[in-house]
């Protein structure tokens, strides 16, 4: 037995901002952006809508897919770094909402790579045989935390939600292998301070770059496999120069990378569910694809894994 993904889902707010948008505030324009970034649009949750509703949203379609029950699910693990409040965790809220009357329920803070550190975690309870069905869920509302007249930072955010659920698959599906890492001395670059995202992008970029194709290569070291036999890499959707280093390290053609940055922004711990959810459902990941999963994040973080996708 090994513990794989059974159904996926996302929730993407209804509101787009353009980068033309963003021209008429700050001090930016739709070519700076997309240059540097390759993001033209980003989704932004109204008022009405907080972190745990787009979390809810996302989990009801994670259950549909993997036909799967709330009261099924033995643990809830949200990733986020924008709870509704700092108690009760954006885990509990959805708990009560979906039903999960069995399930334990916390929040993961480890920023961007938060999604694979939630996937790792799952895994540990299923293949430990204690828990059955886990469901995790990437999910931000960036909004609220950015200093919208920023440029530096306005121009790079959205909010979210992607989800899965995970349970018991054959042994030759799953997760094949992982590398979890972290590097505090690095916080400083990355951080929300006080009230907003400050960024040092030069030294997270030369970090980011680095570590996630280092990453990539180690997982499929680990797991005895070669960079040949990849089907689909997922990286952390947050810059397309960071995103296209990885796949460059791995040699893969453009067509075998998730990009979904251009519509989305970065989401953060949202970002990796999110397009694998758009690509599992564009039919672009089929049953027995080998796939990479790849993030960094604040704190410094990073997470990575292989995966055999199917049941």
């Amino acid at each position: 037995m090994n513990a794989g993904i059974l159904g996926v889902g996302r929730f993407l707010p209804e509101k787009v901002v353009t980068n033309f948008d963003l021209e008429k505030t700050v001090d930016t324009s739709d070519e700076w952006i997309r240059t540097r970034t390759g993001i033209e649009e980003r989704r932004i949750a109204d008022e009405r809508i907080d972190t745990s509703d787009m979390a809810y949203e996302a989990a009801v379609q994670a259950l549909k897919d993997a036909a799967i029950t709330a009261e099924e699910i033995d643990l809830i693990l949200v990733a986020t770094v924008t709870p509704d409040k700092a108690f009760p965790s954006v885990a509990c809220i959805i708990q009560d909402k979906l039903g999960a009357s069995k399930a334990a329920a916390m929040d993961i803070s480890a920023a961007c790579a938060g999604f694979t550190y939630g996937i790792v975690t799952a895994s540990q309870y299923i293949k430990s045989g204690d828990y059955c069905h886990i469901l995790v869920v990437g999910v931000e509302k960036l909004s609220k935390i950015t200093d919208w007249n920023d440029r530096n930072t306005a121009v790079l955010f959205g909010d979210g939600a992607g989800a899965v659920v995970m349970g018991p698959v054959s042994e030759d599906r799953g997760i094949l292998s992982f590398e979890l890492g972290s590097d505090g001395s690095g916080g400083k670059h990355l951080e929300k301070a006080d009230e907003f995202i400050t960024m040092n992008g030069r030294e997270v970029f030369k970090f980011a770059v680095r570590q996630m194709g280092e990453s990539s290569l180690n997982v499929l070291k680990k797991a005895g496999l070669t960079k040949e036999e990849v089907d689909f890499l997922i990286p952390h959707q947050a810059n397309i120069r960071i995103m296209e280093a990885s796949r460059q390290r791995l040699e893969l053609p453009v067509e075998k990378m998730s990009k979904v940055v251009h519509k989305y922004g970065n989401t953060s711990s949202a970002s990796i569910p999110i397009a694998l959810c758009e690509e599992v459902e564009a039919g672009r990941i089929k049953d027995g694809d080998l796939i990479v999963l790849v993030g960094f994040g604040a704190g410094l973080t990073w997470g990575a894994a292989a995966i055999r996708w199917g049941k």
